[in-house]
């Protein structure tokens, strides 16, 4: 059964689904779609095309579907897209889609986005990730499934955290960050696997291990793992060798495939190669 607080105002084109509850103060905007069993606890904001999915909770103060904040944006048809079960926490701000970046910015399922957090147009979130407070994602950003961002932390625009990754606290984020790994620090730098958050999810230990000699041999200063050596990796033949010696482990094919497409991106950013716009081109509103 559905509640309706008497103070929310609800536009007629709104699509509410059976088992909403919308709370005091909330505004439901008229192209918006709202799931079963969803949650706006109270002076909640839903705006534009924005489609939320089933079993989700958003707190006070939380704007899902604001136009984006891009100067470029000139009011296309763009769209919100926020899957289910996910708990949105206060302050939370998730904005429209562009027309440069595909139109949609897209959040999967049973994330926690905690207080204070931004998603910028163009971003794809996948699922069961953990976004801690006051961090803020940048226009076109991909966080790929069960990635950790701890609190105040900021991302370029166009990064790409790979799969379970752990970002520490207040890091900057420039790059592309490898799946599996923990990036943290100012400059930022992979700094180890993580392994808390492997061994939470149940990863085999012979797994866990290989993982652990791929970081030895990519982002120790020599394959040796000698950091005061002086020398770089060979990047491109310790790939190969990993990719050789591991050929089974999907893991590691995982992680070989994601360093060498943010190699071949700009900027150590595999999606600048999808921009179309002309970055030098100043917008003017």
């Amino acid at each position: 059964m559905s509640y309706i607080h008497p103070t929310a105002v609800i536009d007629p084109g709104a699509q509410l689904a059976e088992g909403v509850h919308i709370g005091p103060f909330c505004y439901v905007g008229p192209l918006a779609v709202v799931g079963s069993r969803t949650r706006l606890v109270s002076h909640v904001a839903v705006l534009g095309r924005t489609t939320l999915g089933a079993g989700n909770t958003v707190w006070p103060q939380a704007t899902l579907g604001a136009d984006p904040q891009d100067l470029k944006f000139q009011g296309e048809d763009s769209h919100l897209v926020i899957g289910d079960e996910n708990d949105i926490r206060e302050g939370v701000t998730i904005h429209l889609g562009t027309q440069n970046g595909g139109g949609v910015t897209r959040v999967g399922d049973h994330n926690l986005l905690m207080v204070g957090t931004h998603i910028a147009h163009d971003c794809v979130v996948g699922s069961h990730t953990v976004i801690a407070n006051s961090v803020h994602l940048a226009g076109h950003v991909s966080v790929e499934d069960h990635v950790v961002i701890s609190g105040a932390s900021a991302v370029h625009h166009y990064v790409t955290i790979g799969q379970y990754a752990f970002i520490g606290g207040m890091t900057r984020v420039v790059h592309d960050v490898p799946p599996f790994m923990i990036l943290e620090g100012n400059p930022a730098k992979v700094r180890g696997v993580n392994l808390i958050g492997l061994r939470r999810h149940r990863f085999p230990e012979d797994s866990v291990a290989r993982l652990k000699d791929a970081h030895r041999r990519l982002f120790r200063r020599d394959s040796r793992g000698e950091e005061d050596s002086g020398e770089p990796a060979n990047m491109s033949e310790n790939l190969a060798e990993l990719e050789a010696e591991y050929a089974d482990d999907r893991c590691i094919e995982s992680l070989v495939r994601f360093i060498r497409n943010a190699s071949i991106g700009v900027y150590g950013r595999s999606r600048e190669s999808l921009r179309t716009d002309n970055r030098r081109h100043n917008p003017v509103r």
